[in-house]
């Protein structure tokens, strides 16, 4: 059994996948216990396929290249996890790097668990956001949320604030508790890291944090999926995400109080991100959409839909009028560039 598995997504990714690939590399050692899978999805526009099998043939014990039809983001991390031999497993998309003494210290304390009857189920370290053309980086830690230096339970956290939910940048879930909680990511769908760091949460019973700024999270292409005129118009695809969350997982289950308390926040912030893009531009179909989402969320899980309308987040995305329209996009933008989230 390999130590970790990182699966890299690359579409059309020759330009900048090198430097994921060789940020890992980086950390490789005598004892050749990380796994690389390069999942190339569908490329064609450039040489991205090539390079991939020719990275699989410098580093034939570490580094493996999987070739599929296109299917999006999402069926290339199924695909990786389908087929990882790593204790954990964690998605580092090709435009994005990891840094290689915050790596370092991750790896150390994952090969502490090879050997353990009980490994931890979810490793947890920071992330930054990489603005590369702008020249400035937000770190986004979790001192304030997690114990340090000791295994812990959900019941040993604190409260996040709106800046700090996990994403797939900060998590590293053990392999095995991704594939006890029956992940499968949609294909052809943007936004699926919402699915990925949310579905299997209940199925953690452990987690160790380290105070390392390990993930570098590159944001600045014009086609990236989080500028924001992308996301508007792949609006439809956030309502499906967040449709997908409501069916996977009965927050009201859950065992774990602050874990509960924790998801029901997580897809508040769903709901509000939903809200923000229906409500951007004033038309009957974004209406009739948001609406239908709403309605969507209190029919499936009515015990859930009080408390989520009723979160700050979304009390003030949802003021009546075309005043409280503005009010809660005015909001919006202050945030954006307070947590330079996009």
């Amino acid at each position: 059994m390999k130590t970790i598995t990182f699966a890299i997504p690359c579409y059309n990714s020759a330009e900048y996948m090198d430097k994921c690939i060789e940020s890992i590399l980086a950390c490789r050692d005598e004892q050749d216990d990380l796994e690389i899978i390069i999942v190339d999805d569908g490329s064609f526009k450039d040489d991205t396929p090539a390079k991939a099998d020719q990275w699989a043939a410098d580093y034939p014990t570490t580094i493996r290249a999987i070739h599929q039809e296109n299917g999006g983001h999402g069926q290339a991390v199924n695909t990786g996890l389908a087929n990882a031999t790593g204790l954990y497993f964690k998605v580092v998309d090709s435009d994005d790097w990891l840094d290689k003494d915050a790596l370092q210290q991750v790896i150390n304390y994952a090969r502490t668990q090879v050997e353990d009857s009980d490994p931890t189920d979810l490793i947890i370290a920071n992330y930054v956001y990489e603005k590369v053309y702008e020249g400035t980086s937000t770190t986004i830690r979790y001192t304030n949320v997690f114990p340090q230096g000791r295994e812990f339970g959900w019941d040993d956290i604190k409260r996040f604030s709106p800046s700090q939910y996990l994403l797939m940048h900060s998590v590293m879930y053990r392999t095995q508790v991704l594939r006890d909680s029956g992940i499968k990511l949609p294909a052809h769908t943007f936004y699926v890291d919402n699915i990925f760091v949310y579905v299997p949460l209940p199925y953690v019973g452990t987690i160790y944090y380290l105070d390392v700024d390990m993930y570098r999270y590159f944001i600045g292409r014009e086609d990236q999926s989080v500028n924001e005129s992308i996301m508007y118009k792949r609006r439809d695809q956030q309502v499906l995400i967040t449709r997908v969350m409501i069916d996977s997982v009965d927050v009201d289950a859950v065992e774990s109080k602050k874990l509960r308390k924790y998801m029901l926040s997580y897809l508040s912030m769903m709901m509000c991100i939903c809200t923000v893009f229906l409500r951007m531009k004033r038309t009957k179909e974004n209406t009739r959409e948001l609406n239908s989402l709403w309605g969507y969320l209190r029919d499936a899980r009515p015990d859930m839909y009080l408390p989520v309308r009723a979160n700050i987040l979304n009390l003030g995305m949802n003021l009546p009028t075309e005043l409280g329209r503005r009010i809660g996009l005015g909001g919006y933008h202050v945030a954006q560039k307070i947590f330079k989230f996009n």
